[in-house]
């Protein structure tokens, strides 16, 4: 099994970025570059990426919109060489459909909820299901819109692989089990054991020694 990795360069220095993708060459995994909206939405970084060559590209824009504007959004970033793109489950089928129907070669990833929230924080925005049953109806209508990947919580990754037989892609990793209290966030070799294929790593292998901390993801991996 190819280990698969996500790097989330979550900056919009340029340098950083360079040096993230210079110090993350590897042979042993597979590597992938994130690229969120701070990053996609600044000058720099979007002139920066229509000149990325060779390197797996997921942009991380999280559509959520009219199916319309949907379509119209990914047909104004053709000209970039993107592999992975996301897009909100919540959008709706119809936007959903609309979507892949311009994807093309970009796979499209429906994001489901947030990491960042629980039930408490559904139940403000007016859901009355909890936190899984909304993930497994995302699930189900990712698989409907026949999407090519669904991006989700670690903790969620069993119940959506019920349902979606597609790629998994898994943020909220972290190296150790020392979670402090954080229920949505798992270690690498856990991620894979529950069915997870590519894994969003940020912090804990960009902050500090790169090298080292690439290093320490490998044993981990190997143990």
């Amino acid at each position: 099994m190819t280990h698969k990795i996500f790097v989330a360069c979550d900056s919009k220095n340029i340098s950083k970025v360079k040096k993230i993708i210079k110090e993350t060459q590897n042979s042993k995994l597979k590597i992938g570059y994130k690229f969120g909206l701070e990053f996609l939405n600044s000058k720099n970084g979007r002139l920066f990426l229509s000149k990325l060559k060779n390197k797996i590209i997921f942009a991380d824009l999280k559509l959520h919109d009219i199916p319309n504007t949907c379509a119209s959004a990914i047909k104004a970033i053709n000209d970039l060489n993107i592999n992975y793109l996301t897009i909100h489950i919540s959008s709706g089928l119809e936007a959903l459909k609309a979507a892949k129907r311009v994807s093309n070669k970009i796979r499209l990833a429906g994001v489901s909820i947030l990491t960042s929230l629980d039930n408490k924080s559904l139940k403000e925005i007016g859901f009355n299901k909890d936190v899984k049953k909304l993930v497994l109806l995302q699930a189900k209508l990712a698989t409907k819109a026949k999407l090519d990947a669904i991006v989700c919580s670690a903790q969620e990754v069993k119940i959506v692989r019920k349902v979606f037989k597609k790629e998994i892609i898994t943020p909220g990793i972290r190296f150790t089990s020392k979670t402090n209290d954080q229920k949505r966030v798992l270690t690498p070799k856990e991620a894979y054991k529950n069915g997870s294929n590519w894994l969003v790593i940020g912090r804990p292998l960009t902050k500090g020694n790169i090298k080292k901390n690439f290093q320490i993801l490998i044993d981990h991996l190997n143990q």
